[in-house]
């Protein structure tokens, strides 16, 4: 069943387009990996599917009117970790999305982040203050706050960046079981790395080149405008360094 269809949509600000006429359909129990250079339209590319920021042409269809369409996880360098709130209080607070305006939370919702930060190994730091926590338990807690609503789309948005490499390894197992219920789009850098936990590849560099598969050819990416990295899927998995045409030498990814 399909949740989002953009159509031929341009996008990006003060009139300069970061986006141009790209197109994409997110499907139940996708699993699409985001990749592209730095500036080239990822996180744009996020915020249209959001609804965050409204494209200059093009048409997007929900076909779901639920509000809890989405949970989103953000980088974690974009968290205010000063903000006075506790843990059990920022998981409670993915649940806003489904409540009236002032409609306080019961005690099921109280119990469902309890058992949520339990699940996740988080319990014991229910009532610390979420700047007290490393930058790996700060990431459960978030992600514990994108899934508590039972979304029907996970949106990450590099979400192993500045932590370390237990938390990273953890996520993509927990994200190989949420894909079970729920679709997953997820913006990284580490090529190497997503290219073996996700289904499908959307390479973004001003153009969507979407790829219906997590193994590239350098033969398939002839046409791609985006300098990125191929995994080899084989006893010994390794990459090659594909080249582009248009390539700046100087963007790596």
């Amino acid at each position: 069943m399909n949740l989002v269809k953009l159509k031929n949509i341009s996008a990006g600000y003060e009139g300069n387009i970061i986006l141009d006429n790209i197109s994409l359909d997110i499907n139940e129990g996708d699993f699409i990996g985001v990749i592209g250079p730095n500036g080239g339209g990822k996180t744009t590319l996020l915020k249209i599917i959001l609804g965050l920021m409204k494209p200059f042409s093009g048409n997007i269809r929900y076909t779901s009117s639920n509000s809890n369409l989405f949970g989103y996880l953000p980088q974690y360098q974009g968290i205010d970790k000063h903000f006075p709130i506790s843990v059990k209080e920022v998981v409670l607070s993915g649940l806003m999305s489904k409540k009236k305006l002032w409609q306080k939370y019961n005690k099921e919702d109280k119990q469902k982040v309890l058992d949520l930060l339990s699940e996740y190994k988080m319990y014991e730091y229910r009532n610390t203050p979420i700047g007290n926590i490393s930058g790996g338990q700060a990431q459960k807690v978030f992600l514990c706050r994108a899934i508590i609503s039972s979304p029907k789309i996970l949106i990450l948005d590099e979400p192993t960046t500045y932590v370390d490499s237990n938390f990273e390894k953890e996520l993509y197992e927990t994200l190989k079981n949420l894909n079970k219920e729920m679709s997953i789009i997820m913006v990284s850098h580490d090529i190497g790395t997503i290219c073996s936990h996700v289904k499908t590849i959307a390479c973004v560099n001003r153009k969507l080149n979407y790829h219906n598969s997590n193994l590239i050819t350098p033969e398939e990416l002839s046409s791609y405008n985006c300098p990125i990295e191929i995994l080899a899927h084989g006893v010994i998995p390794h990459r090659v360094l594909a080249n582009h045409d248009l390539m700046d030498k100087n963007n790596i990814l």
